[in-house]
């Protein structure tokens, strides 16, 4: 049995502040912005070239909790080039750390940034993934 990871719910205090910050400084796209049903707002932004998204909800019931915002920390972006990302961010006006290399290898150089409310996420350079799919590289 395949599975894929295409949504994770990112707990956030104001849905249009975090989604001006994805779009403007993260880059993220926006697929979803929508009223599901009355008082509930689902906003799903995917990073450029994921299969996965992010979805920022206010009015919905959760069966099993709600994190509170600013929780969520170490979701990870992977990209071929660092120093290109690092400037295309700073460009957009993200806050992102200098590259950092903690390995020689591929894989081993990260950046870090936090969203509005405090969610961590990292960056990891993977130059390999331009070449070979994630899949096969394991």
């Amino acid at each position: 049995m395949e599975m894929t990871l295409e949504v994770i719910p990112l707990p956030v205090s104001d849905i249009d502040r975090a989604k001006a910050f994805y779009v403007d400084k993260a880059g993220f796209r926006c697929d979803v912005d929508r009223e599901v049903m009355p008082g509930a707002r689902v906003v799903q932004l995917t990073p450029p070239g994921s299969g996965c998204s992010i979805a920022l909800a206010v009015g919905l019931p959760s069966p099993t909790g709600t994190a509170a915002p600013g929780t969520y920390h170490g979701l990870q972006l992977v990209v071929t080039d660092i120093k290109a990302a690092h400037e295309e961010l700073r460009a957009r006006g993200l806050d992102v750390s200098e590259p950092v290399q903690y390995a020689p290898d591929d894989g081993g150089t990260f950046m870090y940034f936090t969203d509005p409310d405090g969610n961590g996420w990292a960056i990891q350079e993977y130059r390999k993934r331009a070449a070979v799919p994630l899949r096969d590289a394991l």
